[in-house]
């Protein structure tokens, strides 16, 4: 019995040292449940905890008052696979930020003050399945590169946002997409939004409570409109319509043609005077030889 107990010595002091160390990387205002996780729910935090293990897996967050993540937050802890932000005060994230994230694959961004998702927010986020960026209220601009590189994700949560059209390449970049909440967004059918209607149709398996869960405001009236009363008629007037970035590109197009066809009559009319001149030497020469 005492050899067991012996045999047993060495185990337990590592255990105690390595449950002792635990204890004081754990962030005074959290809990920390097991070596992996570190739970800040509803601790009125106002910023990022100041330290916690660098080897910490989930993290969670939500109900506090976090205005911001710094840029290089994940690059030291690029363990984490769950992060939760849900209902803080979150205003915008910058480009970068998540970049280094590689391994993350739970994101919840839920219930918080954004306005916009740029180009490049998530850029090498490849493992990230699960996406929440519902309610937020003041969220209105989705840029077309905000979902870049999210090559894994399959659930996307929208809802509830200030969103009035989405642009249908923002969800082109998505290859593994298998689940989508849209509702609650004051969507306006309009042209603008006609592909992305289209795209609505062909992809309503996708949408957590169907065609029947969203509406529209008519650009007429404002009458609210279930999406599952319209079709591809509803649009055809906007059939031919031209985006401004059509209109654009016609006027961009119609500039260079008229700049290369300046460009042209002007290198044409000084090659006919090159030889005009020419012409008018060799005239001079055989009249000076007679």
């Amino acid at each position: 019995m005492f050899s067991c107990v012996r045999w047993l010595q060495p185990f337990l002091a590592l255990l105690s040292s390595a449950l002792v160390t635990w204890g004081q990387n754990c962030p005074s205002s959290c809990m920390c449940p097991d070596h992996h996780t570190v739970d800040c729910t509803g601790r009125g935090l106002t910023r990022l905890p100041d330290s916690f293990p660098l080897d910490t897996r989930r993290l969670i967050l939500s109900n506090n008052w976090i205005p911001g993540i710094p840029s290089d937050f994940l690059v030291l802890y690029s363990d984490l696979v769950y992060l939760d932000l849900r209902n803080n005060s979150l205003t915008r994230l910058e480009p970068g930020t998540l970049t280094s994230s590689s391994r993350l694959v739970y994101l919840d961004l839920g219930s918080n003050n954004l306005t916009e998702i740029p180009s490049g927010t998530f850029g090498e986020s490849r493992s990230l399945i699960k996406l929440r960026l519902g309610n937020n209220p003041f969220l209105t601009m989705v840029s077309e590169g905000a979902f870049s590189g999210l090559t894994s994700l399959r659930e996307l949560e929208l809802e509830k946002n200030g969103l009035s059209g989405l642009d249908v390449r923002v969800l082109s970049q998505l290859p593994s997409l298998r689940v989508i909440r849209l509702e609650g967004n004051p969507w306006v059918c309009n042209c603008h939004f006609a592909k992305f209607f289209f795209w609505l149709n062909e992809n309503r398996h996708k949408l957590s409570s169907g065609l029947e869960g969203m509406e529209c405001s008519l650009p007429m009236d404002g009458q609210q409109i279930s999406l599952n009363m319209l079709s591809e008629e509803s649009f055809r007037e906007c059939r031919g319509v031209l985006s401004l970035k059509d209109y654009l590109i016609v006027i961009f197009s119609g500039i260079c043609i008229s700049v290369a066809a300046i460009i042209a009559s002007f290198f044409l009319a000084s090659i006919i005077h090159c030889f005009q001149r020419l012409k008018t030497k060799r005239t001079d020469e055989e009249e000076g030889d007679e």
